[in-house]
Formats: structure tokens, C-alpha cells, sequence
């Protein structure tokens, strides 16, 4: 290894390592304090949560790290003349710039993995947190509020003293035939059981209403699942969420039930025409049918965009390098955070809509899903043009 590469590859670790450590701080902090207080967290929660919350924040500053580390190294060389003393000597300028795109490449294998495990481990796993936290959860929600509420569940409290819920008023969801009830009591108490999935409310001497119907017992016990009882929605099965080497067969079966779906809404038109029922054609049933075909197509697209967008977004490191080591030393400019601005405003102001242009088209249908690459696409041509000037002058 000769010593110009050691001399780029120890300042551009140095810097990335230190940038790094700051920017995935900055990120988990804030992505913790989003949880918390969305969810009204207690403290131990919150520690429970920071793991499964790491991934996302390195996938978010791992490119950006590098970017300034790269403008660091590259405006200060620019700025002192080395380049110029570099291409004086008759050194060409790709012995500084290949050990940096070397060190992208790779860096951008690991992205990929970062982007694949922070939405199939982290999501869910802060899910799961989220979860078995119900109960601490509620509590302390309803100590600060006197209340807490999900989708389908309720209850409101006048007080709370230790564990104990006073003059609680708790909303249950329907079950089966059973429609919507509500239960007031003296007193109550939440038991979750991670283990059978629900959330126990023990009350008593409380009164039940189910419609026009009421009864009075001593002691009511209702479980509520767990899934029931939190805020958190089911994330597990949906495209954004799987791993990698699940999509596969997951479109595979998608595309399947597509084709089902194609040739049941064919069967049923059909036999609607032969028997003249021309009205059934555009009432409330048919309505649905077609929304549940929207739905799986929908997914299908969902599930085919999230190879290229992960892919996509891991490689994201190479392509902020290929363009901001070149523009950096083009700059020459020795203040790196000017130069850090410089090189990454064209990548907020282009990049990254176009990303979420290509994410959102992909996802309903409406752009192929290499689209996703078109932000990279830009910024390696944008690249290669900044190449040629540092080369040729």
C-alpha cells in the first residue's frame, strides 16, 4: 500500500469515526425522544427501546458521515494544494480518490444490511417493546392524563393510586356477536401477560352496559389482547418490514393471489351479465371487490419496490462520495463546512425528492421500481462531470 492511499485512508476513518459517533447520537436520541413521547414511555422502556432504534439512526448517518468525511479530507488537500502538487509530480488524481470510493463501496454493502435490519428487526422489535410495555405504559398515561386510549380500548380514570385505578370507566371492543361494551367500577387494576398475548383489567363492584342491556358484579376480569390494548399498529407482515430474503417468495405468493382475484372478478361479471343483473355491477358488494383488488395489487407493487429501495438507499454512500470528493476538491475552499454545504445541498434539494418520488410511484403502480435509482442515477452523472474538470484541469 503506498503512501498516499495510507495517508487518504487514515483521515478519511479518522473523520467518518468521529462524524459518525456524533450523527448516530444525534439521530437515537431523537428517534428515542419520538417514541417516548409518542407513546408516553417510562424509563425503563426507553432503554429497552434504544437498541432496536440504533439500526435506524446508523442507516441514516452512515451516509451522511461519510460525505463529511470525504469533504473534510478533500477540501482541506484542495484548499492546501496538495492535489496540485500531486498532479505536478505527474500523479494522477485517481490515487487519492480510488482508496476513498473503495472504502464507499464497501461501506455501502453494509448500509444495505443497516436498511434491511432496521425496518425487519428494529420496527418490529421496538413493536414487540411496545407491546410487553403496555401495561407501564397505561399507567403512566393515565397518572399525567386519566386516560389512555387505542383504537378499540379505553379508559378513563378520576385518580391512580399505586396500582390502583379509581372510579375507572373502561371501553372494551366488540367480540364476536358481542358488540362494543362499557365497564364502571370502584376500582381496577391492569396485569398484562406478555406470554398469552393480553392485557388483564381486574375490576370491582363495577356495573357492565352492552347496549340496552346491564349487570352488576362483584369482580370482572376481561383479557384484551395485547394488540387490542396498545397504540402499536401490525407491522410484522407488511412489505416495509420483511427481510430481504423473505420478498421473494412473498411476491411469488402476491402474485398469485392477484391472478385469483383477476379470475374470481371475471367469474363473478360474467355470471352478473349472463343473468342480467347489470345493477349488481355497480352496487356497494362490487365496490368492495374492487377495492380488495386495488389492495393486492397495491401490495404486490409495495412488495417489488423494496429490494430496489433498499439496495438503493445503502448504495447512496458510493454515490454522495462519487460526487462530493470530486466537488470538494473543485471548490478548494479550506472552511470544510462550506464545502460540506455545498456538496450536500444539491443532494437535499435533488436526491432525496426524487428518491421519495421514485418510493411513492413504485409503491402505487404507477413508476417501475427502478425509479427508486434516480436519484443516484443523477448524482453519478453529476459525479462524472465534476471528475472530468478535476482531471483535465
Amino acid at each position: 500500500m503506498s503512501t498516499i492511499t495510507r495517508y487518504v485512508l487514515r483521515e478519511l476513518i479518522r473523520v467518518f469515526l468521529y462524524a459518525l459517533a456524533g450523527l448516530t447520537g444525534v439521530f437515537l436520541v431523537a428517534g428515542v425522544a419520538q417514541e417516548a413521547v409518542k407513546e408516553g414511555l417510562p424509563p425503563t422502556q426507553i432503554l429497552r427501546v434504544m437498541p432496536y432504534i440504533l439500526p435506524e439512526s446508523l442507516r441514516l448517518s452512515v451516509p451522511v458521515a461519510l460525505l463529511l468525511g470525504t469533504t473534510i479530507l478533500y477540501s482541506r488537500m484542495a484548499g492546501y494544494n496538495e492535489v496540485v502538487a500531486i498532479k505536478a509530480l505527474g500523479i494522477s488524481p485517481t490515487a487519492i480518490l480510488w482508496p476513498t470510493f473503495a472504502v464507499a463501496f464497501l461501506l455501502s454493502l453494509i448500509a444495505v444490511w443497516l436498511n434491511d435490519v432496521a425496518v425487519s428487526w428494529g420496527r418490529i422489535g421496538v413493536r414487540r417493546v411496545l407491546l410487553e410495555g403496555v401495561e407501564e405504559i397505561a399507567y403512566g398515561m393515565l397518572r399525567t392524563e386519566g386516560s389512555y386510549s387505542s383504537n378499540k380500548f379505553s379508559i378513563n380514570v378520576k385518580g391512580v393510586e399505586g396500582r390502583r385505578l379509581i372510579r375507572p370507566i373502561v371501553t372494551l371492543p366488540p367480540r364476536g356477536d358481542m358488540p362494543e361494551g362499557e365497564i364502571e367500577a370502584q376500582e381496577a387494576q391492569l396485569e398484562s401477560d406478555p406470554r398469552e398475548n393480553v392485557l388483564k383489567v381486574v375490576m370491582r363492584k363495577c356495573v357492565w352496559k352492552v347496549g340496552n342491556w346491564s349487570g352488576a358484579f362483584d369482580v370482572l376480569d376481561p383479557e384484551i389482547p395485547l394488540s387490542t390494548a396498545s397504540r402499536v399498529e401490525e407491522r410484522s407482515n407488511k412489505p416495509s418490514c420483511l427481510p430481504l430474503w423473505r420478498i421473494p417468495g412473498e411476491i411469488v405468493a402476491q402474485q398469485e393471489a392477484v391472478e385469483r382475484n383477476r379470475e374470481e372478478l371475471a367469474a363473478a361479471a360474467a355470471f352478473q351479465m349472463l343473468t342480467g343483473d347489470f345493477n349488481a355491477l355497480a352496487g356497494p358488494g362490487w365496490d368492495q371487490r374492487m377495492a380488495y383488488a386495488g389492495d393486492v395489487r397495491t401490495r404486490l407493487c409495495q412488495l417489488r419496490t423494496e429490494p430496489y429501495r433498499r439496495w438503493s438507499a445503502g448504495f447512496s454512500c458510493l454515490f454522495f462520495v462519487w460526487m462530493g470528493a470530486p466537488m470538494a476538491i473543485w471548490l478548494r475552499n479550506k472552511d470544510f463546512l462550506t464545502s460540506f454545504f455545498l456538496c450536500f445541498s444539491p443532494i437535499l434539494a435533488i436526491y432525496y425528492p426524487l428518491m421519495a418520488y421514485g418510493i411513492d410511484g413504485a409503491k402505487n403502480g404507477t413508476v417501475p421500481p427502478i425509479s427508486v435509482w434516480a436519484g443516484n442515477v443523477v448524482l453519478l452523472a453529476a459525479g462524472a462531470w465534476l471528475l472530468r474538470r478535476v482531471f483535465r484541469y
